[in-house]
């Protein structure tokens, strides 16, 4: 780790309250291949809570593609699919009694799969890099999301190979689209820490990719989606708590828990390559807020861009 990242921490947490001029973006490097960024926000105060949402990032984005900024011309398309940053912005308007970080998780190979293939000890590095990160913060304060779009679900799946038991300051595991590694070993793992404690969350977004073409090609197989995965891992789970279906006209959403289970599937009935549109219509935001008291508090998931200002 970077001795400016230890030292700025180090100040931080030696006051009640620091207010920074604007958030603070710092970055270490693990491994030498794995870069993490952390966005933490303008006004930190230790008499609050610290969620810090662990995402990793998507097949072929750089960090600061993620984060994403305001477009001008001939800027790379891939800054307008995220918007991490502006979402992470408006989760903080609301949530406005913690400390919301982010760390953002990139590695050299800007793919996790690619990079978990290159590493047979993989789920003891993920391991290490949670910990750091959540051991960077005052334990007794701090709750960690393991979020991720795409291929950084391959990152949350090789969390949980290499912990027999899901560790209680993780509260909340998101699977933005990511879930492609999903096997029935992990079920019974996740449902146990569901039923560790009223405060774990899991929350699951897919759509219907099973049919979709790219250049007259399907873009995955019957078994190899999200859609089918999601949907496995739905009936498994329903098998252990009780779901209830709330379709709209946009999607098929299945609650559990007083909603701190939650399955976000679109149809797609089109037939349109949704990927990241998932992400860019709120739903990093929702992946924050669903299940708790700000959900749907100024924002729709899958509606207009909530975080345009």
């Amino acid at each position: 780790m970077k001795r400016n990242v230890a030292a700025f921490l180090m100040l931080l947490f030696s006051q009640t309250v620091i207010a920074l001029q604007r958030d603070s973006i710092l970055r270490f490097t693990m491994y030498d291949e794995v870069d993490v960024t952390l966005d933490i926000p303008g006004e930190f105060s230790l008499s609050e809570e610290i969620l810090v949402v662990l995402y990793a990032l998507p097949n072929g984005n750089t960090t600061a593609q993620t984060m994403g900024k305001e477009m001008q011309p001939g800027d790379d398309w891939h800054y307008d699919i995220q918007h991490i940053k502006a979402q992470t912005q408006f989760v903080r308007n609301r949530m406005k009694n913690k400390n919301i970080v982010v760390a953002y998780l990139e590695n050299i190979y800007k793919s996790w799969p690619a990079w978990k293939s290159k590493h047979k000890n993989h789920s003891i590095l993920v391991s290490h890099i949670v910990d750091t990160i959540y051991h960077l913060f005052p334990a007794r304060k701090t709750t960690v999301c393991l979020n991720g779009h795409s291929g950084g679900g391959s990152f949350v799946f090789s969390y949980l190979d290499g912990e027999k038991y899901i560790p209680a300051f993780v509260r909340r595991i998101v699977f933005l689209d990511s879930d492609y590694g999903y096997q029935v070993q992990y079920g019974d793992q996740i449902v146990q820490w569901l039923k560790s404690s009223k405060h774990n969350s899991l929350q699951v977004f897919a759509y219907k990719d099973s049919l979709v073409m790219l250049n007259g090609k399907r873009i995955v197989s019957d078994t190899g989606g999200t859609w089918y995965r999601s949907r496995k891992m739905l009936n498994y789970l329903s098998s252990r708590f009780e779901f209830k279906k709330d379709s709209n006209a946009t999607l098929q959403v299945y609650r559990a828990e007083k909603g701190r289970i939650g399955f976000y599937l679109h149809p797609n009935p089109e037939n349109k390559i949704l990927h990241t549109r998932q992400v860019e219509l709120n739903g990093f935001i929702h992946s924050v807020l669903a299940g708790t008291k700000y959900e749907s508090d100024g924002y729709e998931y899958f509606g207009k861009r909530a975080y345009e200002p």
